[in-house]
């Protein structure tokens, strides 16, 4: 293995995320109120995407905290459908994303998510694992559930050294 390229985590935001997906929060004022007015919706926050041969399933995923700097030597993509993770707890986590440059990864970006958001990867988005930075590392995942494969993934060599953005 050769040298790490370094990339620095940017504070998540939907205007930087929008190329590879949505940013799911709460922010700004509700859409509509429900339940007799004591409940907010912040309405339809994902372009969810599970195919013609898919259908939506709803999983709980229990990752292991990783800590900063963070070695990225693996992405992966779902071509047949998105994938919503929701966190289940209010600690920030990493998000790791590539553009597509002709059937395999460009340049990696990196993402520190603030409490409370969650994302929404597109169909085809290549990725890093879920990276969790506190214990414990529960996620509310959405995704596509279906017979035919969902995975292609890609070893990156040299890998890349992700650190925190000194602001």
């Amino acid at each position: 293995m050769t040298d790490a390229q370094e990339i620095i985590a940017q504070k998540l935001s939907a205007a930087a995320f929008a190329p590879f997906g949505d940013v799911l929060d709460a922010a700004g004022t509700p859409d509509r109120l429900i339940n007799a007015g004591l409940c907010g919706r912040h309405h339809d926050r994902a372009a969810l995407d599970f195919g013609p041969d898919g259908r939506a399933g709803i999983s709980i995923f229990d990752a292991e905290p990783r800590s900063l700097p963070y070695t990225l030597d693996l992405l992966e993509r779902h071509p047949d459908g998105s994938q919503a993770f929701l966190p289940m707890t209010s600690h920030p986590f990493l998000v790791i994303v590539a553009p597509d440059q002709g059937d395999r990864p460009g340049v990696p970006r990196a993402f520190l998510t603030a409490p409370h958001q969650g994302i929404n990867l597109h169909r085809g988005t290549w990725h890093g694992v879920l990276t969790p930075l506190a214990a414990p590392g529960l996620f509310a995942v959405v995704d596509r559930i279906g017979d035919t494969p969902n995975l292609d993934e890609w070893p990156l060599d040299p890998p890349y050294v992700i650190r925190a953005h000194p602001g």
